[in-house]
Formats: structure tokens, C-alpha cells, sequence
């Protein structure tokens, strides 16, 4: 009795300590992870292209990735999602991007997809009947989808806004129509020049149409934004982004002023979307990153300029080696004198900086891809690219393998100016534009990204471009030089693992693996099996970032 009694009273005093112990395992089994995804097709893009079922999440990373029924044995998670067999894809990453700027168009007039020069009257009326005060502005237009395929002339803007003065830009943000008043404030007069641009005159006087530098004499009377206009821009942009997948966006050329502006915001946790910040060729800018040091935050990676070598083929200001088809004795021209480029590419090689240039015609190409391998002299990892690279002469795409220069390329440009981009090149130099396929496998790897807002910001409509080469009439019937489409598992890599990569951002995202954050979306399709003209349809279910649900279709 005696020992039985020491016993029971051993058992009093343990059977605390027991349920304290059973409570806290239970609780370490409880919340060992933040979340877990299962029963979905999961595309880890990595180095193997392997697939998965199910992944956990703890702070924000990945921490394991393989079937559903093992890691249940191992991890139980706060939050568990049921895919129910839906595609899982890595954060969708938008190399090449204007995400402020597209921001704020969202609180301008939208003249996107506008017919002809009388619907884009008609729509900045009704704009500027709705917002009564200070400049009329407006982005989008594109005389190329008009019956008249002319620029248009300011009389009518001019009747309808004596006083109040209007700039409404072209789609690819390289060219403007202006009234007469936005003139009479920036000072412009009959018969001024500007290196890199073009003030179009008819018979002595102005039409209102500026070209590439031109646009800037305007654009720098116009009011700065308030504090609560960025703010807006900003998380308009990122609602938006969110909706379509993307998790990272490169915003090619920004001021110094708002990497400070984006920092706040993403410590503030108001603004999630990651951006690759690249700030624009200005001395300021330059003073700045060079005196500072590169930046990088978890939301925020600043380490890369951008440069602009010539315009747009659309409105005729790509820097061309041969006269356009449609304009003789018209080549474009580079927006600065080759110095300025060389100066600035020795000061950025110099301080160990990412260089990123916009070059559209093959003049513009070639120039900078000499000034690049000028520097870099053969293999290097200093990734520096050639924005859009739309077209380059044969002759000169051995720069890209010879000096690993990076061509970071758009695939909704082809879609979207093979309508009219023959007539502006000509047989044979079409051939040598919007060369995806010629250009990846130089380097073997090719980032992709969007433009936006020249084009729509859905990535999948990249895919499906890059893929398919149609637009979003399933035009042409073959597809537009098909002999440049890209892979479907190439373009998935090219907006997922080969852009981190063209970030230098390839061991943090890009691909659903362990360590990397948990950046994801979920489809309501596999855009690797549906058939290619149902591509523009798949629609994005819900995104995550940081393991962190930012999206949900309603």
C-alpha cells in the first residue's frame, strides 16, 4: 500500500508536467508552418522542370516542396490550401516594366484602343468634363489602328480647349499631340529643333505632334504629382498586377525620389509587389546610386540604369541602318550623340552597376551592342541588357553570346506591330525583328515582360505571344514568324526564373523551391497543356506573396 500510495502521488505531481509536455508538443506540431498547398500540379521551375504536389511555407519562404501525404506526416500548418488539381506556378515576374507610370494613367484619360482621331476627342471631352481643373492629360492613342493611319493635327483640340491645355501621348510613350495653350506654356515655336526628337511642322506651322526628346519640352510643365497621387498610382498599379499574377515588376526608369517613396511604402506594408527599380540616365539619379551604394531590401532592388538609344517604330523614331519602307529618306535617330552613351557606360562599368539600354532599330542596336562589348570584352556575368532588341541586323547578334549581354524582349510588341511593322521594314529586314527564338539561344536564356502600359499588363497574354505569336484575334491564322516562337517551357522561364535571373534575383524567386520566398499563383488552367488559342482565357484563381494572399477572383 505503501508503494502504491508513493505511486499515486509521483503520478499527482507528474501528470502536470506531462500535459504541459503534451501541450507544447502538440503546439510545436500545430504551428511548424505557416502554410501548406497540396493536390495541385505544381511547376517548381527548377534547373529539372520537375513537377510536385503540394509545398510548405514557414516566414515567408519555402521550406519544402514533394508530395502531400509526406509532408502532412511532417508539417501541420496554420493555413492548408486544397488546389483540387489546379496548376501552381512560381510569382509571375515582369522584366521589363513602367509600373509607376502605368499607375498614374489609371487617373488619366485611357485612349487605349481608341479608332480614329475624332473617339479620342470625344473621350478626352468626356474626361475633361469630369475632372474640371489643371492639364488634360491622356495615353494611348495609336494612329496605326486608325482608318486614317496619319498623326493627327491639333485644330480640333484646339477648338475644344482654347485655355486649358491638353498632352494626350501615343501608346508607346514616344510621341504626343499637344494644343496650342500646352505650346504657349512650354515656350515651343515654329522651326525649334531638339537633338533626339522631332517638333512636326506642315507648311510653317505646328501640328502639335512632338516625337521622343520633343515630348520632354512639354511633359516638364506639367504640375509633379501630390504625395497622395503616387500613393494611389502606386497601389493602383500593384491591385492590378496582383490580379494577373505578377508578384515582381522591373520599372524601367524611375528618379532617385522614388525608391525612397517605394521603401516607405513596403516598410509600411501597404505596398507588397517586389520591384526591380532601375533609375533613369539623368545626372541626379547617377550622383545618387553612385554616392549610396547599390539597394536591396526584400521588396526593393535597386542596382541598374536605364538608358534610352532611340524610339519607338511606331511613330518612325527607331534608329534604323537602312531608310524606312514607308518614309524615304527617313532612318530615325538616336535620342543622344554616341559619346554621351560611351561616357555613360564607362561610368556604370566603372562603379560595377547593371546597364539596361532601350534599343528598337538595328542602327540603335548595333551602336550599343559595340559600346557594351567595348567594355565588357568577352564573357563576363555583369548581365547587361538590351531592352526590347526588337531589331537587329544578322551581323551583329554575335555581341549578345560573345559578351553575355542579355536581350530582354516583349512578345506582345510582335503580336501587336506585325499589322503594320512590314510596311515600315520591308522585306527582307522583317525577318530580322522580333527574333525571340534567334535571341534566346545566344545566351541559352531569355527574361520576358510586358511593357506595360504600351501593352496589357497580363503576362499570360505574353505567354501565349511568345508561344502562339497571334494576337488576341487568333490573327494570322499560321501565326507571325513562327520560326521565332518560343517554347511553352521556355516562355514560362522567361517570366519566372530567367527574369530573377536577368535581376541577379535567381537564388530568392523565380521557381518553387526551398529557401526562395513564397511567391505563387494558382491558374484555373495549365497554360502548359490547354490548347494554344485558349490561352488568352486561363484566368488567374488567387496570389501569394510571401506566403501572403494578395489576390482572389470573386
Amino acid at each position: 500500500m505503501h508503494l502504491n500510495c508513493a505511486i499515486a502521488d509521483l503520478m499527482k505531481k507528474l501528470l502536470p508536467l506531462l500535459l504541459i509536455a503534451a501541450i507544447t508538443s502538440c503546439k510545436q506540431k500545430e504551428y511548424n508552418a505557416d502554410l501548406l498547398v497540396k493536390n495541385g500540379l505544381v511547376y517548381t521551375v527548377n534547373d529539372k522542370f520537375t513537377t510536385a504536389d503540394a509545398f510548405v511555407v514557414n516566414a515567408g519562404k519555402i521550406v519544402a516542396v514533394g508530395k502531400a501525404d509526406s509532408l502532412e506526416d511532417i508539417y501541420h500548418a496554420k493555413t492548408v490550401i486544397d488546389a483540387q488539381g489546379k496548376p501552381v506556378y512560381p510569382g509571375f515576374i515582369d522584366a521589363h516594366a513602367h509600373f509607376y507610370n502605368y499607375g498614374l494613367n489609371l487617373q488619366t484619360a485611357n485612349l487605349v484602343g481608341t479608332q480614329s482621331w475624332e473617339a479620342v476627342l470625344d473621350t478626352v471631352n468626356s474626361f475633361a468634363t469630369r475632372n474640371a481643373d489643371g492639364w488634360i492629360v491622356g495615353r494611348g492613342w495609336d494612329q496605326n489602328d486608325w482608318k486614317v493611319k496619319n498623326f493627327p493635327e491639333k485644330t480640333l483640340l484646339d477648338s475644344l480647349f482654347p485655355l486649358r491645355p491638353v498632352i494626350l501621348t501615343r501608346i508607346d510613350g514616344h510621341a504626343a499631340i499637344v494644343n496650342q495653350a500646352a505650346l504657349n506654356i512650354a515656350g515651343v515655336k515654329p522651326g525649334q529643333t531638339i537633338v533626339g526628337g522631332k517638333i512636326e511642322m506642315i507648311n510653317g506651322k505646328l501640328t502639335g505632334i512632338l516625337v521622343d526628346n520633343a515630348v520632354g519640352i512639354v511633359t516638364r510643365k506639367i504640375p509633379s504629382p501630390t504625395e497622395q497621387m503616387t500613393q494611389d498610382a502606386l497601389l493602383g498599379a500593384q491591385n492590378n498586377c496582383f490580379a494577373v499574377g505578377l508578384t515582381t515588376v522591373d520599372d524601367c526608369g524611375l528618379d532617385y525620389q522614388m525608391v525612397n517613396t517605394i521603401d516607405q511604402l513596403q516598410r509600411k506594408g501597404s505596398l507588397k509587389m517586389r520591384i526591380y527599380a532601375m533609375l533613369s540616365d539623368r545626372p541626379e539619379n547617377y550622383d545618387y546610386l553612385f554616392k549610396r551604394g547599390a539597394f536591396k531590401s526584400p521588396g526593393l532592388n535597386v542596382r541598374a540604369f536605364k538608358v534610352y538609344a532611340d524610339g519607338a517604330l511606331g511613330s518612325r523614331g527607331a534608329c534604323l541602318l537602312k531608310d524606312y519602307a514607308d518614309s524615304a529618306k527617313w532612318r530615325g535617330f538616336l535620342l543622344s550623340d554616341r559619346k554621351h552613351f560611351e561616357e555613360v557606360a564607362q561610368n556604370i562599368y566603372d562603379k560595377g552597376f547593371q546597364m539596361c539600354t532601350h534599343a528598337i532599330g538595328d542602327s540603335a542596336n548595333r551602336a550599343i551592342l559595340q559600346i557594351y562589348a567595348n567594355l565588357l570584352k568577352g564573357k563576363n556575368d555583369r548581365r547587361w541588357r538590351i531592352e526590347h532588341a526588337q531589331i537587329v541586323s544578322p551581323d551583329d547578334v554575335k555581341y549578345f553570346a560573345d559578351n553575355n549581354i542579355v536581350p530582354s524582349v516583349q512578345p506582345t510588341h510582335a503580336t501587336s506591330d506585325m499589322v503594320w511593322a512590314l510596311k515600315r521594314l520591308g522585306d527582307p529586314r522583317i525577318k530580322t525583328a522580333y527574333a525571340y527564338k534567334d535571341l534566346m539561344n545566344t545566351n541559352g536564356w531569355i527574361p520576358l515582360g510586358t511593357d506595360f502600359p504600351v501593352e496589357n499588363i497580363n503576362p499570360l497574354y505574353t505567354f501565349y505571344a511568345a508561344v502562339v505569336r497571334k494576337d488576341l484575334e487568333g490573327r494570322p491564322a499560321n501565326g507571325f514568324q513562327m520560326e521565332n516562337a518560343l517554347s511553352r517551357v521556355e516562355a514560362l522561364k522567361g517570366m519566372t526564373i530567367w527574369a530573377a535571373k536577368s535581376n541577379f534575383e535567381e537564388a530568392e524567386k523565380g521557381s518553387i523551391e526551398v529557401g526562395k520566398y513564397a511567391d505563387f499563383v494558382i491558374l484555373d488552367q495549365d497554360i502548359m497543356k490547354v490548347k494554344g488559342g485558349e490561352l488568352p482565357n486561363v484566368k488567374v484563381l488567387s496570389t501569394y506573396v510571401n506566403g501572403e494572399k494578395v489576390y482572389e477572383k470573386k
